[in-house]
């Protein structure tokens, strides 16, 4: 079952109205059921991302999709082909949606969606999963690290610049986490290359994070999501696989 919410946020005012955001429950059931968020990949919210939340919500969990680009406010649905082939209307679109976001501003909204899962008497939101893909992938793994507290296992999905040079960049907050963590990295991609996969691996080894790290051969990246051009459906069933075998694993 999918609801539409708004989630208030401090800058809410200035930003033209509250945090748009969806939540999925299993469709049997009262609940409460143990707490997720879906962190959404650059494409943004469309058909595809509601397909993900409500597999995840048929396992057996109280999943919140929030929109990342809410402070965008309103946007028609983003081709990313068509952007990065150089569609002038939809890089502008791209660029808009990517420039109402930062890697500060997605932190202070994880913790008000954490806090927001607090309220909700269907979610069991002691302890919540996080779930994260291209884009969203990079969020999941430094929520974990931002809020150990709260985040319990942590997922990322074809992420990238995860281990970089970056003063910011996530793997530095492996020492911070207490989540029990799963990434995996697409194949030929850049933006996590093999140094990257490795510096994350030996990061997490140092601090003692119970984590999974590896790049899965043959899989692009983008692969999850069933309206990507480069999704694949077996790459796709282990993703679910594992992400359930983990979430079952630590919040159930």
């Amino acid at each position: 079952m999918k609801t539409d919410v708004s989630i208030p946020m401090p800058d809410s005012s200035e930003n033209g109205g509250d945090a748009r955001a969806f939540v999925f429950t299993p469709d049997s059931g009262e609940g409460p059921w143990p707490a997720a968020i879906l962190y959404m990949d650059a494409p943004a919210i469309r058909p595809a991302m509601f397909e993900m939340g409500e597999r995840l919500a048929e396992a057996g969990y109280y999943v919140l999709l929030p929109d990342i680009f809410w402070r965008a406010g309103p946007y028609p649905p983003l081709d990313i082909v068509k952007a990065r082939a150089g569609d002038p209307e939809m890089g502008a679109l791209f660029a808009r949606l990517r420039a109402s976001t930062n890697a500060n501003l997605q932190m202070q909204d994880t913790a008000v969606y954490l806090e927001w899962l607090e309220t909700q008497p269907k979610a069991k939101a002691g302890k919540v999963g996080v779930t994260g893909y291209c884009m969203g992938g990079g969020i999941a793994v430094r929520a974990a690290g931002m809020f150990p507290e709260r985040i319990a296992a942590a997922a990322s999905f074809h992420g990238g610049n995860l281990a970089t040079d970056a003063e910011d960049s996530p793997h530095l907050l492996a020492p911070k986490m207490r989540a029990k963590v799963l990434v995996a990295g697409a194949d030929e991609d850049r933006s996590f290359d093999a140094a990257q996969c490795e510096r994350l691996a030996a990061a997490f080894k140092a601090a003692g994070v119970d984590a999974q790290v590896s790049i899965w051969r043959g899989a692009r990246h983008g692969w999850v999501p069933t309206d990507m051009p480069v999704y694949d459906k077996d790459a796709a069933e282990r993703h679910w696989v594992e992400l359930v075998k983990l979430f079952d694993s630590v919040l159930k």
